[in-house]
């Protein structure tokens, strides 16, 4: 009876590691969502970790992933080094990467990311004022904001960054 209860509990697992991104350890998902009517992009005005100030409509006529992350994130954790492998093959075709730390403040981030390689923005928001604001369900989420400033794709949990689907389709918004 106990190895039933356990095959069946495992498998219950694995069911909901593929139905829910949020659970999965060591994601290699490609897929996003896409906005059937695409709502404007909230307002964004934090600074980054050297103190300059990003908005939303500094960006116009640019794709801009926003991605959004903690330090107690496995999965934003993982996701950085594909996040930086994509902003090299993006930021040439002008495509914008944004990474938001929510909830920490400047100095914990920076020792965080102080043994990693990062060139893409790296900004902080420690209130989590923008938690409500972008809708924020899980850690990590990302948007996709078009060049109109519309939020045309979505995706709760870990995603492969830089992979081929994932760039082509962030270029093709360019």
């Amino acid at each position: 009876m106990v190895k039933v209860l356990s095959i069946v509990f495992f498998g219950l697992i694995a069911v909901l590691w593929q139905i829910n991104p949020i659970l999965s350890i060591n994601s290699t998902d490609t897929s996003l969502v896409r906005m059937p009517e695409p709502p404007t992009a909230p307002a964004l005005d934090i600074t980054d970790l050297s103190g300059k100030l990003h908005t939303i409509g500094q960006y116009q006529g640019r794709p801009i992933l926003v991605h959004f992350w903690a330090t107690w994130c496995a999965p934003c954790r993982r996701e950085l080094p594909a996040l930086q492998r994509a902003y090299k093959v993006l930021e040439p075709d002008g495509v914008v990467v944004l990474a938001i730390n929510v909830g920490e403040q400047a100095d914990h981030v920076r020792r965080f990311l102080s043994d990693q390689t990062l060139s893409f923005p790296i900004l902080i928001n420690p209130s989590s004022s923008l938690r409500d604001r972008w809708q924020l369900l899980g850690m990590p989420t990302t948007y996709v904001v078009d060049g109109r400033g519309k939020i045309v794709y979505g995706a709760v949990g870990e995603r492969d960054w830089a992979s081929k689907a994932i760039l082509d389709l962030l270029i093709s918004l360019n």
